[in-house]
């Protein structure tokens, strides 16, 4: 197995300054990088990477999870992007291309658990959180994060990224009628957790 590794240390601390020179448009950065240029994919990198971060965030609930998606869905970029034909836009190649690395691995780490077989030896720890204070409330994003796998995907490509139904179910491999019942779900999940 080949690892890949990207040119420059990535962080999602982006550089405004350098994500896009004065004089210098998308279209140049972009046939650079496509060209090899280091220098013009790093810029596209920090002109994208927050917004990758926060879509590998919405969809894992888990800030350690997002970090290495991002990082896969980077890894995928530097690979693919000689097959940026340019006939959309960079940003929604990119968004796409993000969905689909992040949709695959979630499907792979399903495949992943479902081939793991309990021993019975194994003692079931109940870690329940705790209840939350009368008057507090939780936030929208920490409610998202608490939704079931299935729910939180659909959730948030619909209600946030704007998919449609048909699109949610090629995207993740499910029937439309699935991801309908799925968003009904995530949003019944937050009403009640965020009446508390």
């Amino acid at each position: 197995m080949t690892t890949w590794a990207l040119p420059f240390p990535m962080t999602l601390d982006p550089n405004p300054e350098r994500a896009l020179p004065a004089g210098v448009g998308a279209e140049t950065i972009i046939s650079d990088a496509r060209n090899g240029d280091d220098l013009a994919f790093e810029r596209l990198y920090r002109q994208h990477v927050g917004r990758v971060y926060a879509l590998a965030l919405r969809l894992s609930g888990d800030p350690a999870d997002a970090d290495s998606l991002t990082q896969d869905v980077f890894v995928r970029v530097w690979e693919r992007l000689t097959s940026f034909r340019g006939e959309s836009a960079f940003g929604t190649w990119l968004h796409r291309l993000a969905v689909n690395v992040i949709l695959s691995d979630r499907r792979s780490a399903w495949r992943r658990a479902r081939r793991i077989t309990p021993t019975g030896d194994l003692v079931e720890l109940d870690v329940a959180a705790p209840a939350p204070q009368p008057g507090t409330r939780l936030d929208l994003d920490a409610a998202i994060a608490a939704l079931p796998p299935g729910a939180r995907t659909v959730f948030v490509l619909h209600d946030v990224e704007g998919y449609q139904h048909a699109e949610i179910a090629e995207l993740s491999g499910i029937a439309a009628g699935t991801s309908k019942a799925q968003l009904f779900r995530a949003r019944r999940l937050l009403r009640k957790a965020l009446e508390r």
